[in-house]
């Protein structure tokens, strides 16, 4: 890629390469390294390192924002800020598919837009910014492109110091927090599956949701809510925030 069709990358990123070699192998998608008949030369190599680097960069900086919270809601939200959703959406807010190559086949069936190949080529471009630059380069660009979108939303979670999981998008473990808060006892959520279908490349769960209450001698099941998803567990996560929202008085 011309180092002109580059600049727009390069000052939204607001750092300027200076081994733009490392840009262009974090931009090459292995359909086109595979389709040239280098597969070594992708930027798959660069998404372990970004992996590495964007996760202690964000850990780093929630411990230093939040010093009252403990080991499982810093977790949490680390796995928000790194999760491949959110690293997509600031790959799309860059623009980061106009400047992606790609293979034929992956650039007919719409890679330039698909979520997963912005966020894998999201944490290359991280890393090819860290070997380029250092630590302090890359961790602007996380600060700034990362975490600063989505630090009201952190911040209005910890100020409430409840249901925690719920503002990061982990119904489940919101859920159980709701059902302990609310003096439930004992009970417990239990997943079910109830049905899978679809091919394997296309597969479809439904996963029934029920709350537990009592021992053995005294098992009571409750059917709380049905939840459906490509995978078991957004299945289980979409019956848990049905059931999270129902509870605390608001429509799914």
């Amino acid at each position: 890629m011309a180092k002109a069709a580059k600049s727009g990358l390069t000052e939204r990123l607001g750092h300027t390469f200076r081994d733009a070699k490392l840009l262009d192998l974090a931009l090459t998608h292995s359909s086109l390294a595979f389709e040239a008949g280098t597969a070594s030369e992708s930027n798959e190599r660069l998404e372990f390192v970004g992996d590495a680097v964007v996760g202690l960069i964000v850990a780093e900086s929630l411990f230093q924002r939040f010093p009252a919270l403990g080991e499982g809601e810093l977790t949490r939200m680390r796995a928000l800020l790194v999760s491949r959703k959110h690293l997509g959406e600031v790959g799309a807010r860059l623009g980061l598919g106009e400047y992606l190559q790609l293979g034929r086949g992956e650039e007919q069936s719409g890679g330039r837009k698909k979520p997963a190949l912005m966020a894998n080529a999201m944490e290359a471009v991280l890393a090819a910014v860290y070997l380029d630059g250092g630590l302090n380069a890359v961790q602007k660009i996380v600060e700034r492109e990362v975490i600063l979108p989505k630090m009201s939303e952190l911040e209005r979670a910890a100020g409430e110091q409840t249901h925690f999981g719920g503002v990061v998008g982990d119904y489940k473990s919101a859920l159980q927090e709701l059902l302990q808060a609310g003096g439930v006892g004992s009970a417990v959520a239990r997943y079910v599956t109830a049905e899978e279908s679809g091919p394997d490349h296309r597969k479809h769960f439904r996963v029934e949701l029920m709350l537990v209450e009592g021992d053995a001698a005294a098992r009571k099941e409750t059917l709380l809510a049905v939840g459906e998803g490509p995978t078991k567990k957004a299945a289980q996560q979409k019956a848990a925030e049905i059931a999270f929202l129902q509870l605390r008085g608001k429509t799914a």
